[in-house]
C-alpha cells in the first residue's frame, strides 16, 4: 500500500471520526476528518484518494454532498463509501446511484472498514504501483482481469460478462457476504430492470462452470452469497 493515499472522513459523531481516523492512519494511511458536509466543502478534496461519507448529518446530508461533488470536474472521480445508520434497500439504490463504490451500514466493524477500503483504493488507485493486479487466483482457479477469461488448473473455461464479474466481485472481496442487491448496484446497468432471481440464476451457472470450487461459494440465507476460501 502507498504511503501517503490520503483519506478525509466525513462525519458528525467525533467519536466516530477519531476511531477511524487512529485505525487507519495504523494501516498507513493519511487521515483528515470533517464533522460536517459544509466543513468538507472548505477542503481540498481533489487531494483525497477516498472519501468516507456519513449519509445522515446536519443541514447538508452525505447524498447532498456527493451529489455536489459528482458535478465539479476536480471531483467527479473520488471514489466514495458511505457511512450510515439507515440500512434500506432505498437508501443504498440512492448511494450507488450517486456514484458511490461502496456502502458501510452502521454498527460496523473496524476490520470490515479497513477491508472495503483497501478494496476500493485498489480498484481506483491511479498510481502505478497500485494498479488491480492482473490475476485474481484461488487455488487453481484464475481470473485474467486483462483480458477477462477464467482457467480452472490451466483449462480456460468459456464464461458471459455477467458471470466473470460476479465472479470477479465475490472472489476479490472473499469472505464478505454481497446481497443480491449490492451484486444488481455492481454489475448491472443502471437502466436495466433486474429481479433478485436473475442473480440467482447466474450464481447457478456460474457454480456449475467452476466444478470443484463450486462449493466455495457459499449462499448466507437471507443475506446473499459470498466467495469462502
Amino acid at each position: 500500500m502507498t504511503k501517503n493515499q490520503r483519506i478525509l472522513v466525513v462525519d458528525d459523531e467525533q467519536d466516530l471520526c477519531e476511531i477511524l481516523k487512529f485505525n487507519l492512519e495504523t494501516e498507513g494511511y493519511e487521515v483528515e476528518t470533517a464533522d460536517s458536509a459544509e466543513t468538507a466543502l472548505t477542503m481540498n478534496l481533489g487531494s483525497f484518494d477516498l472519501l468516507l461519507l456519513d449519509v445522515m448529518m446536519g443541514e447538508m446530508s452525505g447524498f447532498a454532498l456527493a451529489k455536489q461533488l459528482k458535478k465539479q470536474e476536480e471531483t467527479k472521480d473520488l471514489p466514495i463509501i458511505f457511512l450510515t445508520a439507515r440500512d434500506t434497500e432505498n437508501d443504498t439504490v440512492t448511494g450507488f446511484n450517486l456514484g458511490a463504490d461502496d456502502y458501510i451500514s452502521k454498527p460496523f466493524s473496524i476490520r470490515e472498514v479497513l477491508v472495503r477500503v483497501r478494496a476500493v483504493l485498489r480498484r481506483t488507485s491511479k498510481d502505478s504501483d497500485e494498479r488491480q493486479p492482473s490475476m485474481l487466483r484461488y487455488q487453481g482457479l484464475e481470473l485474467n482481469l486483462d483480458n477477462k477469461t477464467v482457467s480452472i488448473d490451466g483449462e480456460q473455461i468459456p464464461f458471459t460478462k455477467t458471470e466473470f464479474e460476479i465472479l470477479h466481485t465475490l472472489l476479490e472481496e472473499s469472505g464478505r457476504v454481497f446481497s443480491r442487491q449490492e451484486l444488481i448496484n455492481r454489475i448491472w446497468p443502471s437502466d436495466v430492470l433486474v429481479l433478485d432471481r436473475t442473480v440467482d440464476v447466474n450464481i447457478t451457472r456460474l457454480r456449475k462452470k467452476i466444478g470443484r470450487f463450486s462449493k466455495c461459494i457459499v449462499t448466507r440465507l437471507g443475506f446473499g452469497y459470498f466467495f469462502d476460501a
